[in-house]
């Protein structure tokens, strides 16, 4: 019965990301039923390999059927309270920590390389280094904005990247690629990857992911730094429901990862 619960459960509610938009994968995953809850109980046991999750006492399992292992306690109490946050029914759109964690130990521990090379290709073609060239008000507002970003990487890591006005790709120097490389293999793992790469991909900036690793902005300093134009849109021509639920739901994830990524480090 135990085997049929893993199948069914992480098999189906916890697929892999059905679309990139995160309102839409709600919407799809909406029109699954969602499996009871079978458990009363989350909690946690600390063995050799970390903090495994437990549902009345029997480990968790991720969709590869490995368990549901994490390096530290306060990564796993943020699990086991989304399994114990859980109502009559089982919702995976309510449980994006378990998610990538799932992703982390079934996905990237196995790709790990490809994973944070990726995260230094965004560096080639960041949003921070891409400017507009009218109108005036806006490419004040970008410099203002991201121009102390790209001095903090300068002196914190000789990362010197160049501007580029207008959308026409421009290489970056290989010395400042290299050097946020360097930067970035301090978390060269696969649960903090994991949760840079989310943050690299929502905010379409791995520069600015690199900036969040280290402290050097805050969570929603960071946010709102990589929604400049967007914002500035927003201003001038007004928003809709639709964009700001998909804004929402991008936020939702952004925050998961970060409050992941906090945990595996609870001493900073």
């Amino acid at each position: 019965m135990r085997d049929e619960l893993d199948k069914d459960i992480f098999g189906t509610f916890v697929p892999e990301h059905s679309h990139e938009d995160p309102v839409r994968r709600a919407q799809i995953q909406m029109k699954r039923p969602l499996p009871k809850r079978f458990y009363k109980d989350a909690s946690i046991a600390e063995g050799p390999e970390g903090f495994s999750v437990l549902l009345d006492g029997k480990s968790v399992k991720t969709p590869a059927k490995k368990a549901l292992t994490l390096p530290t306690r306060e990564a796993a109490e943020l699990v086991v309270a989304e399994w114990a946050a859980q109502g009559e029914h089982i919702d995976p759109a309510k449980m994006p920590i378990t998610k990538l964690a799932n992703t982390a130990i079934d996905a990237v521990a196995i790709s790990l390389d490809d994973v944070f090379d990726e995260i230094v290709r965004f560096a080639g073609s960041d949003l921070l280094c891409y400017r507009a060239d009218a109108p005036k008000e806006l490419v004040e507002r970008q410099a203002k904005s991201w121009d102390p970003v790209l001095a903090w990487i300068a002196a914190a890591h000789q990362a010197r990247f160049i501007l580029v006005e207008g959308v026409m790709h421009q290489a970056q120097p290989a010395a400042a690629i290299a050097a946020y490389a360097t930067a970035l293999n301090a978390y060269r793992e696969p649960f903090r990857i994991s949760c840079l790469n989310v943050v690299t991909t929502l905010t379409g900036s791995a520069v600015l992911a690199l900036a969040f690793a280290e402290g050097a902005f805050d969570l929603d300093t960071v946010w709102a730094l990589a929604h400049v134009d967007e914002d500035w849109t927003s201003e001038h021509w007004g928003s809709d429901e639709e964009a700001e639920a998909r804004r929402e739901a991008r936020y939702a994830e952004y925050a998961a990862a970060a409050a992941l990524f906090a945990a595996l480090d609870p001493a900073t």
